[in-house]
């Protein structure tokens, strides 16, 4: 009776499954073509992936601008344009102009009204000291000013100006009587809060107009509050907003307006895809075949459990498109870095299950009895891999800007999705099919008989590997320092280069065409993307044009008149049409030391996170030694064979030490594990080899199934796109060999050699 009970809930159970599969299946796809009102195109996509909006900001006064405020003003642009998407690239382009390229925005002159043009703003007496009115009210009840803005400036009637502000945002708060409040707290800098301190105690203690302050943009009154107490921490609130969008709006202009100089938008177009147009879609076709052999590999291997697994991870992939609809994020090539890694760790969940699953059948446990004791002993494995890779996928979106933020967005979305998938998910169909009556232990596979891998006594062996790759690295690094004058071969996101805009008269030329149009006359690669409703293209190359006319980065004997030439010769439009501009970067300084500090504090706090849990330094040192040793193995082979080192450089790092650390915790957690149950004729040798030989079956189907994905991106992929998944694969393989060979022999050096001895 209970059996027939179960076999009908195994029923309903996969009716339901059935169903939200189909759901699964329609959402996925209406997400990345389709929205609700059946509109294309509902997922945001990146610059790289979908085009954007790109507006060019120009310095109004050249003569005063200075470099270090053009840094600046580049500085401040980038924190707004990332108000619109974490992906916004903003850099320089010539010595006084700023390129904004938000990534999305179909309509330009939308986002340059939002985004706002840059004037001056001052806070000023509305009556100062010496009596003389600055601001008075028209007859409609306006603030105006009541004279010219140079008069005032000239008679000292300015508290701050925008230099002195930090950051304004608008908000609603609601005070101890329950009452809601839109306000605008502003923050000054250490000189803006004195001078701040000293007008608003002068003010607080006037009437009418001299107790006001007046907000100046652009030579117009955009607030007039009054002073009610002395400020004297540099925080001030300005409350009693009509509402939130006016005290957002007025927190918009104070941030725009805190720009060291004044800039005027000059250009505003909307750009094509700096990836191509089948970037997106050859992507997606690759990973759709990735995940189908995944899961006919999973299938083929684990049985049951491995349809469990496939049936579950499609119902990861429909939560974290849902997940990424919620939080409006933007989709680029390093955010498919991120969900490339976070599906990775969702099958490794589901095989560090399976493994053990297969162990306790292996013991001539029942299967019901298996599964249950396969969860429990699997969960520290998994919570402990990914609450690590969490740790740093928080600490990069805190600390990084830019596409280090949109890779910790969709990782960390992928991260927590996976613990739930495949803690719960898998569990709860796997469940489902035994109560339709697979029971037999044959359908979960057989565990066969482990050989004892002698990994600690090879120590020499893998030494010498590790070392004499490492040893090359450097070498490299060196040898391309002469050569090409970087260690690295750094690409137009580190370096900049040259933006050449060409206006056709008739059809825009294809863009594999034009790029090796490029090849051929200044000896470059170049990106190429179309200007949306103009019959133009933008071609980027990382060669600069110097003052004598030629293309520095390059063959020196080539001009920028060379590539004019051969537009000219090509495709017949006139040498006018031909427009070009020196540009910066778009990885800017700013944003590279905020990578370097959110590794190294990541880095930092994923060694404590594993030395509180294990309770040995050993273990937290060994991850940290054999992550190092991961990125420069793979630094190894960007400067041997001198990959283009861009922004999917960083993903493709970033990637490698989520996977390294996460490979590396499952083997400490088998140690662990061992080290509670070893017998006294045990070694603590004897614990290693054993736990890695335990764990060597799940280090290489982790790693099969993550490679099926890059592997199908390298052979469908674009040329871009294969830039990047070439050295992933690489680091994945080189992350595996490190997690199997290096770091358990590491902890047991630690171990014998620093350790307490019994």
């Amino acid at each position: 009776m209970k059996e027939r009970s179960n076999k009908r809930q195994g029923i309903w159970q996969i009716i339901v499954i059935a169903a939200i599969l189909a759901c699964m299946g329609v959402w996925i796809g209406m997400s990345f073509y389709y929205d609700f009102a059946f509109q294309p195109q509902n997922i945001k996509r990146g610059l790289d992936l979908n085009g954007g909006v790109s507006i060019t900001y120009e310095a109004k006064d050249k003569s005063s601008a200075t470099e270090q405020q053009m840094e600046d003003a580049l500085s401040k642009f980038q924190k707004r344009a990332e108000a619109f998407s974490t992906e916004s690239n903003v850099y320089l382009e010539g010595k006084y102009r700023i390129n904004v390229d938000i990534p999305g925005a179909k309509d330009a002159q939308e986002v340059l009204a939002s985004l706002g043009s840059a004037g001056n703003i001052y806070f000023i007496y509305a009556e100062d000291k010496n009596g003389k009115v600055n601001v008075t009210t028209n007859a409609e009840g306006k603030y105006v000013l009541a004279r010219s803005l140079e008069d005032i400036i000239n008679d000292g009637g300015v508290v701050v100006d925008g230099s002195a502000i930090s950051s304004a945002e608008g908000s609603t708060v609601i005070d101890q009587m329950n009452r809601t409040s839109n306000i605008v707290s502003l923050e000054f800098k250490p000189e803006g809060t004195t001078a701040f301190k000293e007008a608003t105690a002068w003010c607080a203690g006037q009437s009418n107009m001299r107790n006001r302050i007046a907000i100046v943009y652009d030579g117009e009154v955009v607030s007039c509050p009054g002073v009610r107490e002395t400020i004297a921490d540099g925080k001030a609130q300005i409350d009693n907003m009509e509402s939130l969008a006016v005290a957002q709006n007025l927190a918009t202009i104070v941030r725009i307006g805190a720009l060291p100089i004044e800039v005027v938008p000059i250009r505003s177009n909307i750009v094509g895809a700096t990836l191509g147009s089948k970037a997106l879609s050859t992507s997606l076709l690759a990973g759709l075949i990735g995940f189908i052999l995944v899961c006919i590999f999973m299938i083929l291997f684990y049985r049951i459990p491995g349809l469990a697994a496939s049936v579950s991870l499609i119902m990861y992939l429909g939560i974290v498109v849902a997940l990424m609809l919620a939080f409006d994020v933007t989709l680029t090539l390093p955010g498919i870095a991120g969900i490339i890694l976070s599906v990775g760790m969702a099958v490794d969940a589901n095989v560090i299950i399976f493994t053990r699953i297969r162990e306790e059948i292996a013991t001539g446990k029942t299967v019901r009895s298996s599964i249950k004791l396969g969860y429990s002993k699997a969960t520290s494995a998994i919570v402990d891999g990914n609450v690590t890779t969490l740790i740093a996928a928080l600490v990069l979106y805190f600390l990084g800007s830019g596409v280090i933020k949109g890779f910790a967005i969709t990782l960390g979305i992928g991260i927590v999705v996976s613990m739930f998938s495949g803690l719960c998910v898998t569990r709860w169909i796997m469940n489902c099919f035994y109560n339709l009556g697979a029971t037999k232990s044959s359908l979960y596979g057989r565990e066969t008989r482990k050989r004892q891998l002698k990994i600690v006594e090879n120590w020499k062996i893998y030494t010498a590997i590790s070392g004499s790759i490492i040893v090359l690295c450097i070498v490299m690094l060196f040898v391309n320092r002469s050569q090409i004058d970087n260690a690295l071969n750094y690409g137009l996101d580190f370096v900049g280069g040259s933006s050449v805009q060409v206006n056709f008269e008739n059809e825009i030329p294809k863009r594999a065409e034009v790029e090796a149009l490029v090849q051929s006359a200044i000896g470059e690669t170049c990106s190429v993307s179309e200007v949306k409703g103009e019959n133009a293209i933008i071609i980027k190359t990382k060669a600069f044009l110097d003052d004598d006319n030629t293309m520095s980065g390059g063959d020196g004997s080539k001009t920028l008149q060379s590539l004019k030439n051969a537009i000219v010769a090509k495709y017949g439009v006139s040498e006018s049409s031909i427009e070009t501009e020196t540009i910066s970067g778009t990885v800017s300084g700013e944003m590279k030391r905020d990578a370097i500090m959110a590794v190294i504090i990541a880095t930092i706090c994923m060694l404590i996170y594993i030395w509180i849990r294990f309770s040995n330094i050993a273990f937290a040192t060994s991850a940290v030694v054999a992550l190092i040793h991961d990125v420069l193995v793979v630094l190894c082979l960007y400067a041997a064979a001198r990959i283009t080192v861009d922004t999917s450089f960083i993903a493709c790092m970033l990637t490698l030490v989520g996977y390294s650390i996460n490979a590396t915790i499952v083997i400490f957690d088998r140690i662990r594990e061992n080290m509670r149950s070893m017998l006294h004729k045990d070694s603590l040798k004897d614990v290693v080899n054993r736990s890695i030989s335990e764990t060597f079956t799940r280090s290489i189907n982790t790693s099969i199934t993550t490679l099926l994905t890059v592997v199908v991106l390298i052979i469908l992929g674009v040329e871009s796109i294969r830039i990047f998944a070439v050295p992933l694969a690489v680091g994945l393989v080189c992350g595996t060999y490190s997690s199997i060979c290096i770091t358990g022999t590491l902890w047991y050096g630690f171990k014998t050699r620093f350790g307490k001895k019994k």
